[in-house]
């Protein structure tokens, strides 16, 4: 299975570039984005997850509903993108639990930072996808951590896909750097040994983010944004298609990982 997720929240990205953007300018961008997603979601025929803030959904609710309505899940990305208290974990479930008419299951945190399993299951989440288990310069350095899915204090933990033994990951900057081909090879590779892959993207990075002056973006985060990025993701899902992968939503991955394993203590207890 190849899980697709899409970090939907406020487009603060340039504030960790010395630039600044007016509220309602990181809504419509990311709004515009997730329109170009959830298009290209119903051509290929592929359901996805949608991690949002509370505080976008907030502000369009109706894209929430659009997701829920078009077959897709709503997971929590928090509350606010920028700012983290352990009380927004319950209040962000909540609160989307309301606008989307949906039960929320699953948690990311913001910038896949460290966040308190504890506190995730008293939250009463099912799943956590907060972790990239690599090495990325400035931010994390996950190589002590699994690389595939596990336990931690009875929530389950699905990590972003890296590639095996090297951990290369397979997120969202490679997809714009690297060249499709090889990126369809370490997916490939990956899918074959691990079972299943974890993606992860947002949505403003289906608009033009080649504007150094407006966003402060060095080459490697504007490379191949906007229309030739939905073109990438097309085609990388067109060939995953072809090759007989199928795709899903992370709560029904968890949901089934959960079961077996559920299963099996049974069995083990008779």
């Amino acid at each position: 299975m190849i899980i697709l997720g899409f970090d939907v929240e406020e487009f603060d990205m340039p504030f960790e570039y010395g630039k600044t953007l007016p509220f309602n300018e990181q809504i419509a961008i990311s709004t515009s984005g997730t329109l170009l997603i959830l298009k290209l979601l119903k051509e290929t025929g592929v359901k996805a997850t949608f991690f949002c803030t509370a505080q976008y959904a907030l502000q369009k609710p109706e894209i929430i509903l659009k997701m829920v309505n078009e077959g897709h899940e709503i997971a929590s990305h928090g509350y606010y993108h920028s700012d983290f208290k352990p009380e927004h974990l319950e209040l962000s479930k909540i609160e989307l639990e309301r606008i989307s008419g949906t039960i929320i299951t699953g948690y990311r945190m913001a910038r896949m930072m460290p966040v308190d399993e504890e506190e995730i299951k008293k939250a009463g989440y099912l799943y956590n996808s907060s972790l990239n288990p690599t090495w990325l310069p400035g931010r994390y350095n996950n190589f002590k951590k699994p690389r595939t899915w596990f336990f931690e204090k009875d929530v389950l933990q699905i990590p972003a896909s890296v590639s095996p033994i090297i951990r290369f990951p397979l997120f969202w900057l490679s997809f714009h750097n690297l060249p499709l081909p090889i990126l369809k090879w370490l997916s490939a590779a990956t899918h074959r040994k691990d079972g299943y892959l974890n993606l992860y993207f947002h949505p403003w990075e289906f608009t033009n983010l080649n504007q150094p002056e407006k966003f402060g973006f060095p080459s490697y985060i504007s490379k191949n944004s906007g229309e030739p990025f939905v073109k990438r993701i097309k085609d990388f899902i067109t060939w995953a298609q072809s090759k007989g992968f199928e795709f899903g939503k992370t709560g029904d991955f968890a949901a089934s990982i959960i079961k077996k394993n559920k299963e099996t203590a049974l069995n083990l207890a008779t």
